[in-house]
């Protein structure tokens, strides 16, 4: 069969055409693994074909068999949109991914077939059956995935002109337990499972690219592991940037060195908040708020980016929470600053939650993007959670500020910092 994987775009229209706010990251970062691991457990007797909608548009006049479509919840009406073509011209569509496993039935009206859960373990099966005339409305993952015995992520099908970062993970789920956070909360979400540091290795030995992206959620859950990986790297000269938890990074002082060492240039940390309340309200086990500027000061001393993300709506949360954070980066010199709304996305205990109070006033999944307000505060209006919010970024991303992040970074007598001096502009 003739497959096509595709990965909507939450920027893009029915026009096709392409945000330009977003374009220059699309093109330097490579596609989400998430195909990559299919195609690598797909039969050889199938061509497959990778559209990533949001560097390149779709053209729906082709002769595919089958398209496959992974969407979260903020990209499924364009998923819907994109699925809906293709069925009107008579090709078969499957939808999978987080959104569709919350809701198989509202996808199923967009598909010939939803995949429910982890598709590693089922997608084998469902090619099977379509090659019998004899697919199924709905597939779901009877079993956890073996997630270490999975192949070697198949890397050949994409289009690797213009992607100089490339993305790989190396686990699977998330122990932690945040109220918010859809990782820790899809199907088997809260076990985290390890691959092998030997097919990691054969991974990245395959790869071209100089730098890369550990897309999982945290390589500081399991820090016995991560000394494994980062020993394994060292020789490898690679660059690399990956996401951690403060309450392992302000302790552990050898795997910071370890990190530097193995080819790490940036850590990025989700503070969340300044506020110890909405930390402990969004069930952020791992932060502690005093541990934050010495946790930063660390990571600067050995020479490291820190990407800090912060959220703001927590029920903690009051009007003076925006100044306080200001000034908080501020203070901390943090190298790149990002911010977002709380968003209850489905299937977490915030959404439940929200729910249950009747606080949530929208229900349009394009908006549950992290840069909408979907919910009523618990101490501001919606409007003033918003006006606070720009008034951060207007704060934090003028010019002057981006510049002196930016003079700063490439100041340093540490070359890793470069990179992260040049992300200042492009936020």
């Amino acid at each position: 069969m003739n497959i096509l994987f595709l990965i909507p775009s939450m920027a893009r229209t029915k026009t096709n055409g392409i945000n330009p706010a977003r374009y220059l990251w699309r093109v330097i970062l490579a596609p989400p693994v998430t195909f990559e691991t299919l195609a690598a457990v797909t039969p050889p007797e199938h061509t497959i074909r990778l559209i990533d909608e949001r560097t390149e548009k779709v053209n729906f006049n082709t002769d595919y068999d089958l398209v496959g479509i992974s969407t979260t919840t903020p990209a499924s009406r364009r998923a819907y949109e994109l699925a809906d073509e293709f069925r009107r011209r008579g090709i078969t569509v499957v939808l999978g991914g987080w959104h569709p496993s919350l809701f198989p039935q509202e996808a199923k009206q967009h598909a010939d077939t939803v995949v429910s859960g982890e598709g590693d373990e089922v997608w084998p099966q469902l090619l099977q059956d379509m090659k019998h005339g004899q697919l199924k409305p709905f597939y779901m993952s009877e079993n956890m995935v073996d997630f270490p015995a999975l192949p070697v992520p198949k890397r050949t099908m994409q289009h690797r002109r213009g992607f100089f970062i490339n993305e790989l993970q190396v686990t699977r789920g998330c122990c932690n337990g945040c109220k918010y956070c859809s990782t820790t909360y899809r199907p088997y979400g809260q076990i985290c499972r390890l691959r092998p540091i030997d097919k990691v290795i054969e991974e990245i030995e395959s790869m071209r690219q100089k730098y890369l992206y550990f897309t999982d959620s945290s390589l500081t859950l399991n820090p016995a592991y991560t000394i494994q990986l980062f020993t394994a790297l060292k020789n490898l000269n690679k660059k690399f940037a990956c996401n951690g938890n403060v309450n392992v990074l302000f302790r552990d002082k050898e795997l910071i060195k370890l990190s530097l060492d193995a080819g790490c240039v940036e850590w990025a940390i989700g503070f969340e908040s300044i506020s110890q309340e909405s930390l402990n309200l969004l069930g952020k086990q791992t932060n502690k708020i005093d541990e934050f500027a010495p946790t930063v000061k660390k990571l600067h001393d050995f020479g490291l980016g820190v990407k800090g993300n912060f959220i703001f709506g927590a029920d903690g949360d009051h009007p003076d929470i925006f100044n306080k954070t200001i000034d908080a980066i501020s203070d901390w010199e943090l190298d790149i600053p990002a911010f977002s709304f709380l968003t209850p996305f489905p299937g977490t205990p915030l959404y439940q939650s929200l729910e249950a109070e009747k606080r949530i006033f929208s229900k349009d999944w394009s908006l549950y993007d992290l840069n909408h307000v979907v919910f009523q505060p618990k101490h501001m209006s919606p409007q003033e959670l918003s006006d606070g919010m720009q008034k951060v970024r207007d704060t934090m991303y003028s010019f002057s500020n981006n510049l002196k992040r930016a003079v700063r970074c490439f100041g340093s007598k540490h070359a890793s910092f470069v990179a992260t001096g040049i992300q200042n502009f492009f936020i």
